[in-house]
């Protein structure tokens, strides 16, 4: 099975990144299409899209000055199913990605790919210190159905946070032209 086509575009105001596309995700050919996934419905929430996107209709996010994005192509049904190996054979090239697309953030979905790719062990949720490929970094809880750390509440309140500092920076409500639509 394949990963999942990027949804990217240069000088987005964020690339939401994925530590891998889970299996139904890949099987459909669309970011977060678990039906226990919440990042659609997170994203809504947090004031990201006016409404909430359906994973078949995941190109329009580029019309929100986002994009999606993951660290290791492989789909497998949990993160956890990845080697360290795996990260570090895709840094390079994924550093490369977001040097090239050249977005405001990269907010990477949980803690794990962000790990891997600094080499750091504790970090902190939001903002981090460091630039990654010339974008700034910002930790989200990730918003798989298999993470009942956070409430759907918690998610909504970490992605506002980003959506204030983008706020400050870039308006996401600007419509943006998909190339590829």
């Amino acid at each position: 099975m394949e990963g999942l086509e990027d949804i990217l575009a240069e000088h987005l105001a964020v690339i939401f990144c994925g530590i891998n596309p889970g299996m139904m995700a890949a099987a459909q050919g669309h970011h977060f299409a678990g039906r226990s996934n919440r990042f659609w419905r997170t994203l809504h929430l947090a004031g990201f899209t006016p409404e909430q996107v359906q994973p078949e209709n995941d190109r329009t996010i580029l019309q929100y000055r986002c994009g999606l994005t993951a660290v290791v192509d492989r789909p497998t049904a949990r993160a956890d199913q990845l080697s360290l190996e795996e990260f570090t054979t895709a840094a390079k090239a994924f550093e490369q990605k977001i040097t090239r697309y050249a977005p405001r953030f990269v907010a990477f979905l949980g803690k794990a790919a962000y790990c891997a790719l600094s080499g750091q062990r504790d970090i902190a949720w939001g903002l981090q210190p460091k630039t990654f490929g010339g974008a700034a970094v910002w930790i989200l809880p990730n918003p798989s159905g298999r993470n009942l750390a956070f409430s759907l509440d918690q998610l909504v309140s970490a992605y506002q946070q980003l959506r204030t500092a983008l706020d400050e920076s870039v308006p996401i409500h600007q419509p943006m032209h998909d190339p590829k639509a």
